[in-house]
């Protein structure tokens, strides 16, 4: 009888102790998103694998709400809010104007941003080394002194850059001074073109033709425009250098040299986690990619269209 009870209690606790595993709190983590291209979906998706790496699992203990505005800023107020009104333990920010905007509506929820070139000069943080209030995050600034030496390499005759830039993105504006500082220091010139609409870019890329030697195209939500870039650039005979290697393998880039957007994500994800697992923000410092997160990649068809010898660094694609 006496091992009779004994079974019976053990068999219980176990039960319990099943009935507590299916309780476990789900936590809620939003993230807005600026819209559908390669850099910030890798983004997303970095976050999740990161989290998923962490011992967080979809639809167990972790749960995901992600909108994105399409790149139309007159969705970010009522996007961000509503997603607010979930009450989520974590809500992730990517872009500028988002990031922006959640900071000034949003005091009751930690903020992580993600894939911001500059969240100084953006104004989401006071420095690189500390987080504000509640908001910190993961930026996607690159090595630019990396870059150019990556072009020089590949186009050692090339001295004037030329560039497309959003007057209304501050991640723009923020790569814009960059660029200008790191081309000097180099004794390369920068022509950069400002586009206060996508649907202009046909017309304003013209005052580039003959006047530069490449195009780059950066982390802005210009990328969305980017197979009008390409196929104008193409007309033109110039070689377009973006900041990501879909575009290469895709053919609408001759090189990407940049941040892995994939690690960018992981940055931010790292921060969710520690986050969730009971940190403040004030304690979390905002993430920046390093040098070995940064990839170079050479589409082999324009490599030979424009007789570029191909370092040994570059993964070629076909």
């Amino acid at each position: 009888m006496k091992k009779v009870l004994s079974i019976a209690v053990t068999a219980a606790a176990v039960l319990l102790g099943g009935c507590n595993d299916e309780k476990q709190e789900t936590y809620l983590v939003a993230i807005v998103n600026y819209g559908q291209i390669p850099p910030l979906l890798t983004t997303v998706d970095g976050i999740k694998k990161e989290l998923t790496e962490s011992g967080y699992t979809e639809n167990k203990n972790i749960r995901y709400e992600v909108a994105d505005i399409a790149f139309d800023h007159t969705l970010i107020p009522q996007t961000v809010m509503n997603l607010k009104s979930h009450s989520p333990k974590v809500m992730v920010v990517i872009s500028t104007p988002i990031a922006q905007f959640a900071k000034g509506k949003i005091h009751n929820i930690p903020l992580v941003y993600a894939a911001i070139t500059d969240p100084v000069d953006a104004k989401l943080v006071n420095s690189a080394k500390e987080s504000v209030n509640n908001i910190t995050g993961s930026s996607d600034m690159q090595s630019l002194s990396a870059l150019l030496k990556f072009v020089q390499s590949i186009l050692p005759q090339a001295k004037t850059i030329g560039m497309l830039y959003a007057t209304s993105d501050c991640n723009d504006v923020a790569l814009l001074k960059m660029m200008r500082r790191e081309a000097d220091a180099v004794g390369m010139s920068l022509l950069a073109i400002p586009v206060d609409q996508i649907r202009d870019i046909p017309v304003r890329i013209q005052e580039l033709n003959g006047k530069v030697d490449l195009i780059y195209v950066g982390a802005s939500g210009l990328q969305s425009a980017l197979a009008v870039i390409s196929g104008e650039a193409a007309k033109m005979n110039i070689p377009v250098f973006n900041i990501e290697e879909q575009s290469v393998r895709d053919g609408l880039a001759l090189a990407s040299f940049g941040v892995n957007y994939e690690s960018v994500g992981r940055n931010a994800g790292k921060l969710v986690v520690k986050l969730l697992k009971g940190s403040t923000v004030k304690d979390l410092p905002p993430l920046f990619p390093k040098i070995e997160d940064h990839k170079c990649f050479i589409n082999k068809k324009l490599a030979e269209k424009f007789k570029i010898r191909i370092p040994e660094n570059a993964v070629v694609v076909e």
